[in-house]
């Protein structure tokens, strides 16, 4: 016979035991995206090398969950090893900018199309003020960024077509790696907020042929600060 109280120990070192993957998995999950935060933020940059002992000690966890987020972020093809370097931010070549920027045009261009007859009257008064907060933030750069994807994400959801959806959540992961928002340039963000305004009167009067236009347009614009970026850009190795 077991002395009383054995059971309920060696349950509780069961519970333990089982517990400690689901911690470090949770923290493996946050460690994802704070290192994803991080990449938008421009804090890491393309050719930034991860090291799993830095990272560790500088986001407070073990290196377990450390390892787990920088598999996770090579899935999404943000990190790739090097030789004798190791794990390091993925950079993109020129070719690859343009090719990104080209998917963009079409996958949002036909959200917009979609959006001109599906959006609700609820979605249109939303995307308005968002547009007015951009008008109000212009001395923002942060705010401004957000809100620029809160913009794009509202009428992307009013398309109301989920596998359009998954796919530019697929491009906007790899757009990360390019580096923070076209709208710092001051510019461009003055541009950005007509551009939407005359994509929203679109919207408002139905005519999904002229929001899709108007749409590519304005990717093609960010496009052209991009690649504008890349020429000024002080990069270690030559362009693709």
């Amino acid at each position: 016979m077991y002395p009383s109280g054995y059971k309920m120990q060696h349950r509780s070192l069961t519970v333990t035991a089982a517990a400690t993957p689901i911690r470090e998995m949770s923290q493996g999950q946050d460690a994802y995206q704070r290192l994803i935060a991080e990449i938008r933020a421009g804090v890491l940059r393309p050719g930034d090398r991860l090291t799993e002992t830095e990272l560790a000690a500088r986001l407070g966890i073990s290196r377990t969950p450390v390892r787990e987020a920088i598999r996770a972020l090579e899935t999404d093809g943000l990190v790739v090893h090097v030789a004798r370097v190791g794990a390091s931010i993925r950079r993109l070549g020129y070719a690859e900018v343009t090719e990104l920027y080209e998917m963009r045009m079409v996958l949002e261009g036909t959200a917009a199309r979609l959006a001109a007859r599906m959006a609700s009257d609820l979605e249109l008064a939303e995307l308005d003020a968002i547009a007015g907060d951009m008008a109000l933030a212009r001395s923002d750069e942060a705010r401004l960024a957000q809100l620029n994807r809160q913009f794009h994400g509202t009428l992307l959801n009013a398309a109301r077509n989920r596998f359009l959806s998954d796919a530019v959540a697929g491009l906007e992961k790899t757009l990360l790696i390019i580096g923070p928002s076209t709208m710092e340039d001051g510019a461009r963000a003055e541009e950005a907020q007509t551009e939407h305004e005359t994509i929203l009167a679109a919207l408002h009067a139905r005519d999904g042929e002229t929001a899709e236009t108007l749409m590519r347009a304005h990717i093609n614009a960010a496009h052209r600060i991009r690649l504008r970026q890349f020429r000024f850009d002080d990069q270690d190795e030559p362009l693709a």
